[in-house]
């Protein structure tokens, strides 16, 4: 009942915001605005408020979340080594354990100038799709590049040349308010040298992606389908919403094409299935459902070098830590939202829904009955994001496509937890590759389907601009 309120009332508002622009509509918070997480949010709000376990989670259960943490935090080693319940790591690398990577369960960021390696940032490659590739691109999305795979790995074991370095420079240029103030922007080049293998297919084609935070995840994993679905439909979404498309993406255990949710363009269909390519491309880590090291034909140290699979072929990262890591990527908590109730907030969320941000960054959904984790079912979350694909402009298009993304798509980031950034990964890096230096940047370099919503943001004056700001550091 309560997402279709949801939709109903967005439907009703964006109609008066077409006909009363000036009028007031959010006067107060509504019910429950502040728990994005439903009976999931934790009130936390200092540099470890993206690491909690969801707040209905009981004792008992808490346990092994403890545990799943374990082996996310804790580096993996290279074989053999006498730590066999953390061995294999490599040969070819990004880190050697994901919270390198999602930093306090948060967001990453680009290699700074005199980084020796980019860590938190990592770097898809691929060339163009091709007929003779068509079981590949089913599978993976993409064609590899021949020579490096799929992901620039940067770190190696001993004996084992990595793929090249990732350096990162800037172009600035000015966007300017309708009242003058001038915003300076920064234009990405992604520069990749030492390559340790030679030259790269003249084709290939780059994708700069930073870590993106981990909170809240079970709970989108438990939105169904047919809610995410719904917004893809122009005669069922909101009247005055964006239609979102959906990337459709294989599942490595069902064999088959279905919804894609994670990722920054939607890729992966489920946390398992992220945690499991996780594993391989940034640590070298065989899974089940990938047994393999990630070496290409042409990286023969790489697939020479020793691992960690057990005498019997069992692979580096057992079923039981995957159960547990999955476990813990599902129960991160959201954290409440502060200062609903403030004028200026509000004032903020009502330049938000003006501009048409909730056509693509929906505002909240109901998780299913049948979620995979009982305290994470049946759930009033407010996540605003719609899941779906949506064309951003040239400005941000990395022409890589993924599936069913083309080049110039992104799935809707979650606002949840935003305003938090700084406090827990200590920067405002924001967007897929870490542009944005801040909130306003980021806002301001949506185009494509979102250039309406970018314009209408540039008409707004200081005040309206901490107001919207306000809003979204509230999330």
């Amino acid at each position: 009942m309560f997402r279709w309120f949801v939709r109903l009332s967005a439907a009703s508002l964006a109609l008066c915001l077409t006909a009363c622009d000036d009028a007031p509509r959010f006067t107060k918070a509504e019910p429950g605005e502040s728990r994005a997480g439903g009976a999931a949010t934790v009130n936390k709000r200092d540099q470890n408020a993206f690491s909690l376990p969801s707040a209905n989670l009981s004792p008992t259960r808490r346990v092994d979340f403890s545990v799943g943490n374990s082996f996310f935090r804790s580096p993996w080693v290279i074989a053999p080594s006498t730590t066999t319940a953390r061995d294999g790591l490599g040969p070819l690398f990004n880190t050697n354990a994901c919270q390198n990577c999602h930093i306090k369960d948060g967001r990453g960021h680009p290699p700074s100038p005199d980084a020796a390696n980019a860590v938190s940032m990592l770097v898809r490659l691929s060339i163009p799709d091709q007929p003779a590739y068509a079981r590949l691109i089913q599978q993976n999305g993409v064609v590899p590049e021949p020579v490096y795979g799929g992901q620039l790995q940067d770190m190696a074991v001993p004996g084992v040349a990595p793929e090249g370095k990732v350096r990162v420079a800037y172009t600035p240029f000015n966007v300017t308010f309708k009242d003058g103030t001038v915003v300076e922007l920064r234009k990405p080049q992604l520069h990749i040298t030492q390559l340790g293998y030679g030259p790269m297919h003249p084709d290939t084609r780059f994708s700069a992606r930073i870590a993106p935070p981990m909170i809240g995840l079970g709970l989108l994993e438990a939105i169904s389908d047919a809610d995410i679905l719904r917004n893809t439909d122009a005669k069922t979404a909101d009247k005055e919403a964006i239609v979102g498309r959906a990337n459709q993406v294989w599942d490595d255990a069902q064999q088959k094409t279905v919804l894609g949710r994670f990722g920054w363009k939607a890729g992966q269909p489920n946390l398992n299935q992220q945690n499991v390519h996780a594993f391989s491309g940034d640590m070298g880590l065989t899974t089940r459902l990938r047994p393999f090291d990630d070496c290409t034909a042409a990286q023969v140290a790489c697939q020479q070098a020793p691992n960690g699979n057990g005498p019997d072929g069992e692979p580096e990262v057992s079923e039981n830590i995957l159960r547990l890591v999955l476990f813990y990527t599902r129960n991160l908590a959201v954290p409440a939202r502060r200062d609903v109730n403030t004028p200026q907030v509000l004032a903020g969320k009502n330049l938000f829904f003006q501009a048409g941000c909730q056509g693509c960054h929906t505002p909240a959904f109901t998780t299913a009955a049948n979620a995979a984790e009982p305290e994470l079912a049946n759930q009033v979350i407010r996540p605003y994001s719609d899941l779906l694909l949506h064309d951003m402009g040239e400005g941000l298009a990395d022409n890589r496509s993924e599936f069913k993304a083309g080049g110039r798509d992104w799935r809707t980031a979650p606002l949840w937890g935003i305003g938090l950034t700084q406090t827990v990964s200590g920067h405002t890096q924001f967007l897929h590759d870490g542009r944005a230096r801040n909130l306003l940047e980021a806002v301001l370099w949506h185009g494509g389907e979102a250039r309406a919503a970018q314009q209408h943001v540039l008409s707004f004056n200081a005040e309206q601009r901490a107001a919207l700001l306000a809003f979204l550091n509230s999330l």
